[in-house]
């Protein structure tokens, strides 16, 4: 039986083991913990119940990554989505006046949306369509994106409003302790450490415990919870005429964030073929649209595929088994959830800064002497941390990309779905400007 996995699972191929491999499934899950009570805390400024939303989250995270894991094979853990959770709050349920049942039916139908797309084979041409120039850029840019939420989440970053970032108060305790996980990780990856990002996250979280910083509240919790979430949602009413513009943006977001992050890790791992395609496409594009409609079904916004298993694929893992182990950690946490709220975000914060100088990397793949691909890559991978949004980036850099080879007079050598698509990215624009 092990043999049989080790084969189903490519592990002579991935070059992998199952002590690698476990390592990085419990350093995903580590690293992204931090959504079991993120998500709730946001969705119950929509009005959901926290207990129920707490393991509706733990639930969507843990039939995702099971999915991923076994059906596409692939090291990427899923949960609930940050950015789409808070559009799901804020704009569609406070903003437009709309229930959150209702709002749940449209999550349903975009996963149904994305599910019949992807069967129809047309996601799977969408993903053929973005310029392999651009993948390099989008795992760069991606990295970024980690690297800004690790400095946010450590102290080291903070907004201002003069020069909309700044240093942060250094002296702070919770700063301080991000300082020395950082260090600590990075010692540990210079001496080729496998579980650096795991060993360096539960020291960091140790030495905060022992200073005082790591200060652990349990709490009435009950998986029983979730029947106040699931199978709430409103779909008759999400069918109307007047929430299709809902469904667009949960859908449109979801496969863009979705295809960033498959690229990222994707390169990181080096799980390309040959002809610079990834394999299994359909499969992973399944594994994230079945989630997010299991997700509506329990009672949480849209599920995406999580930029943070970009720590586990560093940790080692190339294989599902990555995101079967993160997926299983899930199961547990649904029983056991005020336990993983003792990890502190000085804690994991290092490792997303790690991650993101790792991926950065990519950069060299780039062909800086050729505009046409320089500055759609220059612009993908910018604007992914400087909007915060993986869609908003490849959107900048597809449509830049398109229209400079149009302008070069090679228009001949454009695929007519990316003409397709540019279109469509240029409508959103016209739109969220319109806003």
């Amino acid at each position: 039986m092990r043999q049989r996995l080790e084969r189903y699972f490519e592990f002579d191929s991935l070059k992998t083991n199952w002590r690698t491999e476990v390592l990085a499934g419990v350093t995903t899950f580590v690293t992204m913990a931090y959504i079991i009570f993120v998500n709730p805390s946001i969705l119950q400024d929509a009005g959901m119940p926290f207990t129920g939303v707490v393991a509706a989250t733990c639930l969507s995270a843990a039939v995702g990554s099971l999915m991923m894991g076994i059906f596409a094979r692939y090291p990427i853990a899923l949960a609930p989505g940050m950015g789409l959770n808070a559009y799901f709050t804020y704009v569609v349920v406070k903003g437009m006046g709309i229930s959150w049942q209702i709002a749940l039916g449209a999550v349903f139908l975009s996963g149904a949306l994305f599910v019949a797309l992807t069967l129809a084979g047309v996601i799977k041409q969408v993903v053929a369509a973005i310029p392999t120039e651009l993948y390099s850029a989008i795992a760069a840019g991606i990295g970024l994106l980690l690297a800004l939420v690790g400095f946010r989440n450590s102290g080291i970053i903070v907004p201002s409003e003069s020069t909309t970032v700044a240093m942060g108060d250094l002296s702070e305790p919770s700063t301080l302790l991000a300082i020395f996980g950082l260090l600590l990780i990075a010692a540990l990856l210079a001496w080729r450490v496998k579980a650096a990002m795991l060993l360096g996250i539960l020291g960091t979280t140790a030495v905060g415990a022992m200073i005082g910083l790591v200060i652990w509240k349990p709490q009435m919790y009950s998986f029983s919870a979730i029947s106040s979430t699931a199978l709430r949602l409103d779909l008759p009413s999400a069918l109307e005429l007047g929430f299709v513009e809902i469904v667009f943006v949960f859908f449109f977001i979801d496969v863009f964030d979705n295809v960033g992050t498959l690229v990222a890790v994707g390169k990181k791992a080096r799980l390309f073929d040959e002809a610079n395609r990834i394999p299994r496409v359909n499969r992973i594009l399944l594994a994230d649209a079945s989630a997010t409609i299991a997700g509506s079904l329990a009672g949480t916004s849209t599920v995406v595929n999580y930029i943070e298993s970009a720590a586990g694929v560093v940790a080692g893992g190339r294989s599902g088994v990555t995101s079967i182990v993160a997926g299983l950690l899930f199961l547990v946490a649904m029983f056991v959830a005020p336990v993983f709220g003792v990890i502190p975000s000085a804690a994991t914060a290092p490792a997303l800064i790690i991650v993101g100088c790792l991926m950065i990397s990519h950069i060299s793949e780039i062909q800086w002497d050729d505009p046409v691909v320089a500055v759609p890559a220059f612009l993908t991978m910018t604007t992914i941390p400087l909007s915060f949004s993986i869609a908003n980036g490849i959107a900048f850099g597809f449509t830049s990309y398109t229209l400079l080879k149009v302008l070069r007079g090679e228009f001949r050598k454009v695929n007519w779905l990316v003409y397709v698509l540019t279109a469509l990215f240029i409508a959103r624009f016209v739109y969220l400007g319109a806003q």
